[in-house]
């Protein structure tokens, strides 16, 4: 397995950023590196956080992203001038929403998953998990419930006054700013935990495992070769999960 994520993280740090910015946000730039640095993490994808007003056609209300247009649009705090401006170019049912920070981290090990949960949830991204696909791959994913959506418009025609605005924009510049706290917490714990010099190399470890296991044979024995049983049982239980098996429930006990 160790050689299939090696594989999978060459093949998916090589490709294009296909997102509409086609670069990683500039708030987790560092975050994202310290990530992609270690052996045993690589990241998928990522937002670090953004202010948006959305327009949707009357008869389209709760529909798929690619039904939207996007009138505004920012990784930092906003102006009430931004919002207003793009409630002038509204002619659906236009919506201010604050989303925090996410990102999917696929990982070596399940123990790997785990170190990385904990400091997530410890920073306050409580909603964070873990799934397993069925092809062993192992998914983290840092996130909140820190969000904020409120519809402002209906048929291109604006439903609140000035006032509630800037109100509006006021908390969603106020979550922004606690969501930028959270990440360089969940930055400082990666590094002071210290994650990313925990595990030795894989070639000293796999000497160092070699050489126990010598040690712990008699001369004139011969070495067990592993039960096919065993290794049966170990890949069967990853083959038999679902492809967004969440182990959260497994994992309280052990945070």
């Amino acid at each position: 397995m160790e050689k299939n994520f090696d594989q999978w993280k060459k093949r998916c740090l090589s490709k294009a950023d296909l997102s509409k910015k086609a670069s990683v946000d500039e708030d987790i730039v560092h975050l994202v590196s310290l990530l992609n640095s270690h052996e045993d993490y690589f990241t998928t994808s990522s937002c670090s956080g953004r202010i948006t007003v959305m327009d949707a056609a009357p008869e389209r209300c709760g529909v798929p992203k690619k039904d939207l247009t996007w009138l505004f649009v920012s990784h930092s705090k906003c102006k009430f001038e931004d919002v207003t401006a793009a409630l002038d170019k509204s002619c659906g049912n236009a919506v201010l929403k604050f989303e925090p920070f996410v990102l999917h981290v696929q990982c070596r090990t399940l123990e790997d998953a785990q170190l990385l949960l904990s400091a997530g949830v410890q920073s306050g991204f409580r909603n964070s998990g873990i799934s397993l696909g069925k092809t062993g791959k192992i998914m983290m994913a840092v996130r909140c419930t820190h969000g904020l959506e409120v519809p402002l418009s209906k048929q291109g025609s604006v439903l609140v006054s000035q006032e509630y605005i800037q109100f509006l924009i006021e908390i969603a510049n106020e979550k922004m700013e606690e969501n930028l706290r959270r990440i360089e917490r969940f930055y400082q714990r990666i590094q002071t935990t210290g994650m990313t010099n925990r595990r030795p190399k894989r070639a000293d470890r796999e000497e160092r495992l070699t050489t126990e296991d010598n040690r712990s044979i008699t001369p004139g024995q011969k070495k067990d070769k592993p039960s096919r049983q065993s290794d049966h049982c170990q890949s069967g239980s990853m083959v038999a999960m679902d492809e967004d098996l969440h182990l959260s429930q497994w994992l309280n006990g052990a945070l």
